[in-house]
């Protein structure tokens, strides 16, 4: 027996919809980024590298809200891998970037295209204006807290 469950105000809020939204589209995300092994924090720090060369890990944390001592975690363990190399920085004696290697470069083309490919079968119901619209809504409310 199916029981008919009253979800109108939960579905009146904003954060109620967007989590649902998030929630449908991060286990699609993880799921597809288990062949590149990666998470997603892993693939926002190697995509702000790989779009912004020799960015620092200040920058980093800054960018994306995490602690200086998570990001020193991170950055040792792409260079374990391989995925980033060190450089100093071209404008900063004091500073080192990071770049992308040759292999980091490689994963995140394919993984970048992969999670365009992902998002797009979520939005798919919404045309391209709409699509545009979303992502600018969303930006103002995380944007202004």
């Amino acid at each position: 027996m199916t029981e008919l469950i009253d979800t109108s105000y939960l579905e009146s809020l904003i954060g109620y919809n967007a989590r649902r939204a998030t929630l449908s589209i991060i286990s699609s995300f993880i799921e597809k980024m288990t062949e590149f092994n990666i998470r997603p924090v892993d693939f926002s720090i190697l995509s702000l590298i790989a779009h912004n060369p020799n960015i620092t890990s200040r920058q980093l944390c800054r960018t994306l809200n995490i602690q200086p001592s998570n990001m020193v975690i991170f950055i040792k363990d792409f260079e374990a891998k391989g995925l980033i190399q060190r450089k100093a920085h071209p404008t900063d004696g004091r500073a080192v970037g990071v770049i992308l290697s040759v292999k980091g470069k490689a994963l995140m083309k394919k993984a970048e295209k992969m999670a365009t490919q992902s998002e797009m079968n979520f939005v798919s119901k919404l045309t391209a204006d709409e699509v545009k619209v979303l992502i600018t809504l969303l930006k103002k409310v995380y944007k202004t807290i």
